[in-house]
């Protein structure tokens, strides 16, 4: 946890919710939602691939809010398969909202946290509101009911990811007409490949000048 983080916790529809905020150094320009792996499973706020997207967000000048789902570390209830998770983000959304007013907001996700992050970005077009931008890396599809997602989606995903195939998420983004970024040799948890994710994001971000001072490598 860098000193710009806080803890906090959130009152759930199952409990209270554990949470994590990531500040920009200065006054930010969005706020961005990271949804974890599956949290039967395994999957935290901390996972790897979480922490990378947080990491990224703020490095691109976002307030950054990451959750653990139900049942996952001080957060209480029981693993909702996706529903109540999807409802708790959008508890999210509402608590940044009210703190930060006035700010676009990114969702982000890695692997299940992807389904709940394609959810919450329906809900959030349906209501008028729709997501700044969505960023989707080792996408759920074909094992989850993922909602179509915005033209501008970033989708990155491994090679050789043999926990969702990415013949599936190829099959999920064709007819939306959405780019696969594919990390040659990668695995579904980007070991050792998890600069890429950094350097993708922020290069499709920001103009070529804004990435080059933010720093890709």
């Amino acid at each position: 946890m860098n000193k710009h983080a806080e803890k906090f916790t959130l009152a759930g529809a199952a409990g209270q919710i554990e949470g994590l905020i990531d500040h920009p150094a200065e006054a930010p320009r969005g706020i961005a939602l990271v949804a974890h792996p599956h949290p039967l499973y395994g999957g935290t706020m901390d996972n790897k691939v979480a922490v990378t997207l947080a990491r990224t967000f703020v490095g691109l000048g976002y307030v950054v809010a990451r959750i653990n789902f139900r049942g996952v570390g001080a957060s209480e209830g029981v693993h909702d398969h996706g529903l109540g998770e999807t409802d708790d983000m959008g508890q999210l959304l509402a608590h940044m909202q009210a703190r930060f007013p006035g700010l676009p907001v990114t969702l982000s996700g890695f692997s299940f946290g992807t389904y709940v992050q394609s959810q919450l970005g329906q809900r959030m077009a349906a209501a008028g509101t729709p997501a700044e931008r969505l960023v989707l890396v080792g996408s759920a599809a074909g094992k989850w009911e993922m909602a179509q997602v915005p033209a501008d989606t970033i989708l990155i995903h491994g090679e050789l990811d043999d926990t969702i195939p990415l013949s599936a998420v190829l099959d999920w983004a064709r007819p939306q007409d959405i780019p696969v970024i594919v990390i040659p040799g990668a695995d579904h948890f980007f070991h050792r490949k998890l600069q890429h994710i950094k350097r993708w994001v922020t290069q499709l971000w920001l103009r070529p000048g804004e990435a080059d001072a933010a720093g890709t490598d």
